[in-house]
């Protein structure tokens, strides 16, 4: 996509969106208050730094002279080789774009750059997107794409808000804003371990996922005392989960986490019989599909709330004429987040400080915050399955404050 048509049909959606939108006035987002004290920083700090105006900052022809608006590169893989990729990237511009148009602030400027298909191609984009003024990058997509990125935004002290899942490339100026197993474990198992449940056995796959997950059920099982009985992994194209199931059922635990979703969940806890230790699960289970499977009947499981981002779909489908894909939601988020930001001083209204907000930001789908590692956390709910769908046991917080006892 040439870049100059990139600019334009930038502009283009917001003039489409407001069409489309009618009459419709969602509230525009809430900027957190401001920490009571400055926290030092874990960014390294940049060589050369974006301090003021530069001849080659991109500038819309009736943007005031003197005026800084807020430029948001946003970096996603248009030209990719897989279809179904390319269309999630248009989906999540369109997102973001839907975003701008609901902050109502005119000084946001969306630049749209190609990540493509190779951590190259991603670096080159981001080195367009830095000479063209960009205080915040939103993207890349792909972990390997924002490793590239990286050093380049860190060089210009340029925050990257990516949509990766990939820990290694969090810190330093790298915020994830993505759906983590690590808060789904932790929710899930804090929620288990109230409630009785002290011996639990993990059955995940055999791949970075399924890493993650034993990762962080070894980091939470002694904070919440909890033991582990055993991990037990499977290959990914597997089908055949008698023997794991069996070892599950005689491992002694008194609950067990599934780290799966769609027919290998199903195929696993059927397996495992009845009665069973009580089933939990990661936001792998939250698919519509699984509302109503009886061999996950009474399990929990730490996802947002169903239906939590149904306004957002709503007018997302109102606007573009289709439904949004799973990811769009965090396009939408990234975007409102820096409206709620963009009141600050130009070049240092994205600071690690101000993203690294204790009281978070309000999403389509729940409150989330960046830790200082640059992972996110997110306010979760524990869902049961039922026969008539998923019930909430245990809404998600509204607030990261904590509760008067």
């Amino acid at each position: 996509m040439p870049r100059l048509l990139k600019r334009l049909y930038a502009i283009a959606g917001v003039l489409t969106i407001a069409a489309l939108a009618g009459c419709v006035t969602p509230p525009a987002p809430k900027a957190p208050p401001p920490p009571p004290a400055p926290v030092q920083s874990h960014r390294t700090a940049a060589t050369h730094p974006l301090t003021g105006e530069q001849p080659g900052f991109v500038r819309l022809s009736n943007t005031p002279q003197g005026h800084v608006p807020v430029r948001v590169g946003v970096l996603l893989p248009f030209s990719n080789g897989s279809a179904a990729t390319r269309s999630l990237a248009k989906a999540m511009l369109n997102a973001a774009q839907l975003a701008m148009f609901d902050s109502r602030n005119p000084d946001i400027l969306l630049m749209p750059e190609d990540e493509g298909s190779t951590p190259k191609e991603a670096a080159a984009a981001a080195r367009n997107l830095l000479n063209e003024g960009a205080e915040v990058i939103v993207g890349p997509l792909f972990a390997p794409s924002a490793m590239a990125v990286a050093p380049l935004a860190r060089d210009r002290g340029v925050p990257v808000i990516s949509f990766s899942t990939d820990r290694a490339v969090a810190g330093d100026g790298v915020y994830l804003l993505s759906f983590q197993p690590e808060a789904e474990v932790m929710r899930v198992i804090s929620y288990a371990a109230a409630h009785g449940h002290s011996n639990i056995t993990a059955i995940a796959p055999q791949n970075a996922y399924g890493d993650r997950v034993a990762s962080a059920l070894k980091v939470d099982a002694p904070v919440y005392h909890v033991t582990v009985r055993a991990v037990l992994r499977f290959a990914p194209n597997s089908s055949d989960f008698s023997q794991t199931a069996k070892v599950a059922a005689a491992s002694g635990a008194d609950a067990i986490l599934i780290a799966q979703g769609g027919t290998q969940l199903v195929a696993i806890a059927a397996l495992l019989g009845s009665p069973h230790p009580q089933l939990l699960g990661t936001g792998l289970w939250a698919q519509k599909s699984l509302e109503h499977e009886t061999a996950l009947a009474g399990g929990w499981f730490a996802a947002p709330p169903p239906r939590a981002d149904a306004n957002f779909d709503s007018r997302y489908r109102a606007s573009f004429g289709v439904a949004p894909p799973q990811l769009a939601p965090l396009a939408y988020d990234a975007i409102s987040l820096v409206s709620a930001l963009a009141s600050g001083q130009p070049y240092h209204r994205f600071t690690d400080t101000a993203l690294t907000d204790s009281d978070g930001f309000a999403g389509v789908t729940g409150i989330f915050r960046f830790r200082r590692d640059g992972s996110c956390e997110r306010g979760l709910a524990i869902l049961s399955v039922e026969p008539d769908g998923f019930h909430i046991l245990d809404p998600a917080p509204k607030t990261f404050q904590p509760q008067a006892s």
